[in-house]
């Protein structure tokens, strides 16, 4: 038994509902800066979130958008209350419905929290990547958005984003780079592969970042990690992930390649620590100035061009021995 002035009706196979206190609806839908929202809109997973903080009559709507029957008597009179969804309500709340496949909505003190525990986590054990993942996430905004208006102004950049290319075992024809000649960029892409015993397909998906665009620049940043060692001729041991972290510093501005960058040393000896400072930080960052914005090659149509050619395009000074 509906209310006046609430009306529930199909539209697509979906139900929406239009509330006019005091008056008979007039349409069949929820108003939003002009926009119709379905009913399934209201009863999803943060209907515990703005309709319980929003006025009573509001909190009405909750019952029946959740499919159960509004607590409505007979001879009921709706308050006198506007309930029309501004559009920055409507902005705000689809900040927390899934973006893509496995994002997860936060809000700004969750994702404090999580910087927080990621940060701790990863600096007692820099090889949790999962906790360096979600630093990354989580910290990265500002960073991510200056890369990826960098790939949009750049045109290998921009093809990359809107085609999506994906560095995985099922995308590699790694029967084929292994047949590359020696010194070609696939070639000894998987030559790192093979010696240190890692796989693209370990790359953690994301899931911390609230705008889809910005969650593939990232996911791409990973994605493209091992071919910067290959790239910078670094291993995979603690000293060459420092030297990686300080040429990607420089390189993306994200935060969570700096804290590696300045707190990952504490962990060598005195010898490679003096290496480190005297030549690989030197060299690293004067490549990663130097070099042009490692996101902006297509390194799927570079397999059978050599490493050499290929840091000199990008702009990658010849690496140090270590």
């Amino acid at each position: 038994h509906d209310a006046p002035g609430l009306r529930r009706s199909g539209r697509g196979g979906r139900h929406v509902v239009s509330w006019r206190p005091g008056r008979a609806p007039t349409s069949s839908g929820l108003v939003a800066a002009g926009r119709m929202l379905p009913i399934g809109w209201l009863g999803r997973a943060r209907m515990g979130g703005w309709l319980r903080r929003a006025p009573g009559s509001l909190r009405g709507l909750r019952h029946l958008a959740l499919g159960s029957p509004a607590p409505i008597g007979r001879g009921y009179r709706p308050p006198h209350t506007d309930l029309t969804v501004t559009a920055e309500e409507h902005v705000d709340e689809e900040r927390y419905y899934q973006l893509y496949p496995g994002h997860i909505p936060t809000s700004p003190l969750q994702k404090a929290l999580l910087s927080a525990g990621a940060a701790f986590m990863a600096l007692y054990n820099p090889y949790r990547h999962d906790m360096v993942a979600v630093l990354g996430e989580t910290t990265g905004t500002s960073a991510l958005q200056s890369l990826r208006d960098k790939m949009r102004h750049d045109p290998e950049g921009y093809q990359i984003l809107q085609e999506r290319p994906r560095i995985r075992l099922s995308t590699l024809d790694v029967t084929g780079l292994r047949g590359l000649p020696d010194g070609t960029f696939g070639r000894e892409y998987v030559r790192f592969l093979d010696s240190n015993r890692v796989s693209p397909d370990t790359r953690m998906p994301v899931k911390f970042v609230d705008d889809e665009e910005l969650a593939y620049v990232i996911q791409r940043y990973r994605e493209v990690h091992d071919l910067m060692h290959t790239l910078l001729g670094m291993p995979t041991n603690m000293l060459g992930e420092i030297v990686v972290k300080w040429f990607e510093a420089v390189q993306t501005g994200l935060p969570m390649c700096i804290l590696g960058a300045v707190f990952g040393p504490v962990r060598l000896n005195a010898r490679k620590l003096q290496i480190l400072t005297t030549e690989l930080i030197p060299w690293a960052v004067r490549s990663g100035l130097n070099a042009s914005c490692v996101l902006n090659f297509y390194y799927e149509n570079r397999w059978e061009q050599t490493v050499e050619s290929l840091r000199e395009e990008i702009g990658i000074l010849h690496p140090p021995t270590i």
